[in-house]
């Protein structure tokens, strides 16, 4: 053997040695556990922070209808003289001095506090609808990635495997070649090979490692638990869009999404700040009562006092314009956000029924691959077969596994988008 040969062969043993990544993903993290959907939800909707600040929009929100309700508090005014020159005393309270009381309430007319309380409701209602928006999108978040983690964590398994079984192979050649029976250059094939299924598997692991944070943050799980999604395959694989139309589907989302929801109760709560402004025109009651000790024509003086602002100049006029413009606004959202509903679902509708098709096409059964890689295995060697055929076979039943894969999660992710769409799980994935 050449001194070029040598050194490349040795060059070669180095990279593969230093690239070898544990067959395990999980050996280089400090925990692993098993998760099931319901069990992520669950978790999900308990810990997640985005949830948790927007639940207290909803509270604040509502704390706002109390607050509309109430009325305003009376004004008490106490008036007493500094200094008597008649009895020569500060601040004499005594029957000579003088001494005002005034007790003033203001009454809002024109149903300004109904008015008030039903705005500050509808913007509840709004906010409430925003929570249910970002519970469906999270949720969405969190299904797909659950789903795309398993599929990544099969397909790792796959390299797993491969990667053991090549090791052994390129072993038994290595001594083959050290024995002088075959030539370096396919001992370099064999090692340049599984040097190629180490990087793409490291890859992926980069991949799910990505995936397992955006988990661990949805799930607010700060320990670094390496997760492993359990899902029922035969469910999964029975899923079908047989029964279900695009039409109704399209029907379905314009009840149940949130976000349309609260674009038409954000109408409702413009036409209601509108009542409101109008309210707002009539001017406030005041009615109060005064007594006054020794200031008046007469000893003693109680009196009633009616006040009320005179509307000549202010009408509010300006607030109701921009109410009345804001009305057309909210309407033209509402019409847009109906108009992307619908699309949404037709978009969806469309990528499932492609996704689902090419999946029932598909050969799901990969125990005839794996046989027949065995075979491969086998011929080559036997010598049966050339190392190019046996690297293309290997190349072949390694690139049906990770496509499979890729296809089953891409189906899943058709499936959830379609829920997505619609507003709330009509396929059950579960």
């Amino acid at each position: 053997m050449s001194r070029f040969h040598s050194l490349l062969f040795f060059l070669l043993l180095l990279i593969g040695t230093s690239h070898a990544a544990p067959l395990l993903p999980t050996a280089a993290v400090p925990d692993t556990a098993q998760l099931t959907l319901p069990e992520a939800e669950q978790r999900f909707t308990q810990n997640n922070l985005l949830l948790l600040a927007q639940r207290y929009n909803v509270s604040a929100a509502q704390a706002q209808i109390l607050q509309a309700r109430l009325w305003d508090n009376p004004t008490l005014s106490l008036e007493q003289n500094t200094y008597n020159p008649n009895t020569r005393r500060a601040f004499d309270v005594t029957r000579r001095g003088e001494s005002i009381v005034q007790v003033q309430q203001l009454f809002a007319i024109a149903g300004r506090r109904k008015a008030a309380a039903n705005v500050a409701q509808q913007n509840a209602l709004v906010e409430q609808f925003n929570l249910e928006d970002l519970l469906r999108n999270l949720n969405y978040q969190l299904r797909t990635t659950f789903f795309d983690l398993y599929y990544k964590q099969q397909t790792v398994s796959t390299y797993n495997t491969e990667i053991s079984s090549f090791q052994r192979t390129l072993t038994a050649y290595q001594n083959q070649y050290d024995k002088g029976n075959i030539a370096l250059k396919e001992v370099i094939r064999l090692r340049a090979f599984l040097f190629d299924l180490q990087s793409e598997r490291q890859a992926l692991l980069s991949e799910i490692a990505s995936q397992e944070s955006d988990l661990r943050i949805l799930l607010r799980e700060s320990s670094g638990t390496y997760y492993r999604p359990a899902v029922n395959d035969t469910r999964l694989q029975a899923l079908s869009l047989t029964g279900f139309s695009e039409e109704q589907l399209a029907d379905t989302a314009q009840v149940a999404r949130a976000d349309l929801r609260a674009r038409q109760a954000d109408v409702e709560q413009q036409n209601q700040n509108l009542r409101l402004q109008r309210a707002l025109a009539a001017p406030d009651l005041a009615l109060g009562y005064v007594y006054d000790r020794a200031g008046s024509y007469i000893q003693n003086y109680n009196a009633l006092t009616l006040g009320v602002a005179v509307p000549i100049f202010n009408r509010n006029q300006g607030n109701i314009r921009t109410a009345q413009a804001q009305i057309e606004q909210s309407r033209a959202q509402r019409d847009q956000q109906l108009l992307t509903v619908r699309n949404d679902v037709q978009e969806a509708w469309r990528q499932a029924q492609q996704t689902d098709a090419l999946y029932q096409t598909a050969t799901r059964n990969i125990s005839d691959f794996s046989r027949l890689i065995q075979g491969i295995e086998q011929s080559y060697a036997k010598r049966n077969i050339t190392i190019v055929e046996f690297l293309d076979f290997y190349e072949s039943y390694k690139n049906n596994i990770v496509q499979l894969n890729q296809l089953r999660a891409a189906r899943l992710r058709a499936f959830e988008a379609l829920n997505f769409s619609v507003g709330r799980p009509v396929f059950n994935v579960e």
